[in-house]
């Protein structure tokens, strides 16, 4: 790495990391961390390290790897709104570490630092270190299984046979079976464009394989005990569910074609999903990326020699087995968001042709003047009571970005240091200012506060959906589940307390149950940011309210 460009790496790495780390105590404001934490928190209370549960029922949905992480932090620091992301936020930097080796080993240093940078800023990588699910501890597991392989093909030891499989038993402890279609399909990819076609049939894959089953054992062997010892069990309102069959099959083929018991029974698909959402959820970069693909398919085409194949290979398949699939979240392809960035790097630093240079500043500027005035709007619209932050966020990028234009005197490396800027200034504001407001407007957080008190120490706590589950994590007593259906005819002992959203507040109106209100909180129902919400003027337009009641 030039020295004169190193301590802007260095810098803006810095800033990656804080950005990063600043939503770490950010109150919950979607539902799927509240569930998660929920389930991590019930795996401590319960002692049961083998057996998921939600609102003290059977949970079979997600493999058991995150929640056994988040467990042992919770026994660690306590439980936590923070102590349930730091894990994840451990696996972002182990993901940072192998993307840098990786790329460092076929590119160089510094396009290894590029690469590293690309992913810190990746607009949904920020995201989901605040509003974290599993794929932090995928992006890491993926990139350095594939570290691993790369690394015992050209040179057998143990230590990468051991790390390659344990990383990639925990990527299917994880996510399921579907993650191996990245992590080995990058090895295939890169013998097949490399001709090695014999070395597919080397003894050490099969070691791979094996040793990749047995680390993967504790995942069978824990839906085992829980779904296949237990036919009597009602999963999914059925009987005779097999957690293993649903582990191999269910989980992963069954949301492939949007037939399974977890199914977006409204949605079709969209083959071109991923290529508008990336548009956003892989900025600033994704222009640049759509070119660096175009690039090395062109390469490929008229057989010219790549650095390494793993990283289109891996990539693109998985991004074309996403994108048929008829079950499509966003969040999705963050698992190969190292990958992503090591195929972009060199395209951030690399001499282009006059077409390419052009459209590299073009692209990562429209990013940089898009981002800056998307987070001067919302703030201007939101009118936070709070400035502090901000002035802060001003200051420090301000000042960053000052230096960098006047410092840094290659126009294609000045437009990458002021996009990374731009991006670390817009996740800056949201993570310290506009997150805390959409949290602040969350009733079950209010609610599950309420109850905590003393007064209801000897409550029985009940929610009529399963959705309610921030109110279920920050909530310090259990919480069962009564479907909304039967809360006309049960019969509660005595001191019960039930929480209700609005909708529900809706059906036992229509339905003239017989309870009695008491407390009503504020809230916003959606996880979706409106316009309207934003707009601090038209927010209470899309406010509701949620409530605790009695019977």
């Amino acid at each position: 790495m030039k020295d004169n460009n190193k301590p802007y790496y260095i810098l803006l790495f810095v800033l990656a990391l804080v950005v990063n780390f600043a939503g770490v105590g950010v109150k919950f404001f979607t539902d799927d961390p509240g569930l998660y934490a929920s389930i991590s928190k019930n795996l401590l209370y319960r002692k049961a390290f083998f057996e998921l549960f939600t609102y003290n029922q059977d949970w079979l949905d997600k493999p058991h790897f995150p929640f056994w992480i988040v467990m042992l932090s919770f026994k660690l620091f306590g439980i936590s709104v923070w102590a349930y992301r730091l894990p994840a936020l451990l696996f972002f930097l182990l993901s940072l570490l192998y993307t840098y080796l990786f790329s460092k080993k076929h590119y160089g240093q510094e396009i290894a630092w590029i690469a590293v940078l690309i992913l810190a800023t990746s607009q949904h990588v920020v995201m989901l270190n605040t509003d974290v699910r599993a794929e932090p501890y995928l992006m890491a597991l993926v990139i350095g299984s594939i570290y691993h392989i790369n690394r015992l093909r050209e040179r057998f030891t143990f230590s990468d046979l051991l790390l390659a499989a344990i990383l990639t038993a925990w990527a299917i402890m994880t996510k399921g079976i579907f993650v191996i279609v990245a992590i080995y399909g990058a090895l295939f990819g890169q013998l097949v464009f490399q001709r090695k076609y014999r070395e597919v049939f080397q003894l050490k894959w099969l070691y791979l394989i094996l040793f990749t089953i047995i680390f993967t054992l504790p995942e069978l062997y824990a839906l085992y005990t829980q779904f296949d010892l237990h036919p009597e069990k009602t999963v999914f309102n059925r009987h005779n569910v097999s957690g293993i069959k649903w582990f191999l099959w269910d989980s992963q083929f069954g949301r492939f074609v949007n037939n399974g018991p977890i199914s977006q029974q409204k949605r079709s698909g969209d083959l071109f999903f991923y290529l508008h959402t990336l548009l956003w959820a892989f900025a600033p970069w994704c222009l640049l990326f759509y070119y660096a693909i175009y690039k090395n398919i062109k390469e490929m085409w008229f057989k010219k020699k790549l650095a390494e194949y793993y990283t289109i290979s891996g990539a693109l398949l998985l991004l074309l087995l996403f994108s048929l699939s008829r079950f499509q979240l966003p969040f999705y392809t963050n698992t190969i968001f190292p990958l992503f960035a090591v195929i972009t790097a060199p395209f951030c630093y690399k001499g282009l042709s006059r077409f390419g240079t052009t459209y590299r500043l073009i692209s990562l500027w429209i990013y940089i003047i898009a981002l800056t005035l998307v987070i001067l709007v919302i703030h201007y619209f939101s009118k936070p009571g709070h400035t502090v932050p901000f002035i802060i966020d001003c200051i420090l990028f301000g000042l960053a970005g000052t230096m960098i234009m006047v410092k840094v005197r290659k126009p294609h490396l000045k437009a990458f240091f002021l996009t990374c800027a731009a991006a670390l200034f817009a996740n800056l504001y949201l993570n310290t200012v506009f997150y805390p407001i959409v949290a602040s407007y969350n009733g079950q957080i209010k609610a599950a506060d309420y109850i905590n008190r003393d007064t209801f120490d000897n409550y029985h706590i009940y929610s009529l959906k399963f959705e309610n589950n921030i109110f279920q994590f920050y909530s310090k007593r259990p919480v069962d589940y009564i479907p909304l259906d039967s809360f006309k005819e049960f019969k509660p002992p005595a001191g019960s307390v039930f929480y209700v959203n609005h909708k529900s507040m809706d059906f036992l109106r229509q339905s003239h149950a017989d309870f009695k209100v008491i407390k009503t909180f504020q809230n916003y129902p959606q996880e979706i940011i409106l316009p309207s919400f934003i707009n601090l003027s038209t927010r209470n337009k899309v406010l509701d309210s949620v409530y605790l009641v009695t019977k």
